[in-house]
């Protein structure tokens, strides 16, 4: 820009950059989160997403199991849903709560961290199979719920109580309004 531009010009060359700031340079309104799927793949998590910077994130403290039987010790697994896909459920419909308390669902969801211990009853190996059995009742489903998040899961040594296999963490996007 020149000096001599005139003010209709710098307003105009002002107000774009501030559309182009706000995701709205070419839609009119607010950017979308989007994801990008595994190619040739139907596992379900993506790939990648891209979230706006108009977005809000929302992360969630890692969860444990809630306790589904009090008539079991604590340090029972069974307490807290028994073998990995039980802990995954109670889990995930715990996060699910948690969310819908902030004004938000499993459909925000962009990340995800999975800890799973080692399963006694599997030679001490996690057990994904278990746990992905858990996962696709929450996530997968083309109709129930297409936004695939990305995730990572790793076996760890324990958690904060000898009883949890499981413990999630997840990251959340509020769009703009």
């Amino acid at each position: 820009m020149t000096p001599t531009s005139t003010l209709p010009t710098r307003l105009a060359f002002a107000a774009a950059a501030l559309a182009a700031l706000a995701g709205c340079a070419t839609t009119g309104g607010p950017a979308e989160v989007v994801r990008h799927k595994i190619p040739s793949s139907s596992f379900p998590i993506a790939a990648a997403i891209e979230v706006p910077a108009s977005a809000t994130r929302v992360l969630l403290s890692g969860k444990t199991p809630p306790t589904v039987d009090k008539t079991k010790a604590p340090t029972d697994p069974a307490a807290y849903g028994g073998d990995t896909k039980g802990q995954t459920i109670g889990v995930l419909k715990a996060i699910q709560e948690q969310l819908a308390g902030l004004g938000l669902s499993m459909k925000d969801v962009v990340k995800m961290q999975v800890y799973l211990v080692g399963d006694p009853a599997k030679g001490g190996k996690m057990d994904f199979a278990g746990f992905m059995e858990g996962y696709t009742q929450f996530f997968g489903d083309a109709a129930k719920q297409p936004g695939l998040p990305t995730r990572s899961t790793f076996q760890v040594a324990a958690l904060a109580n000898p009883a949890y296999l499981v413990e999630i963490e997840v990251e959340a996007v509020r769009p703009a309004k």
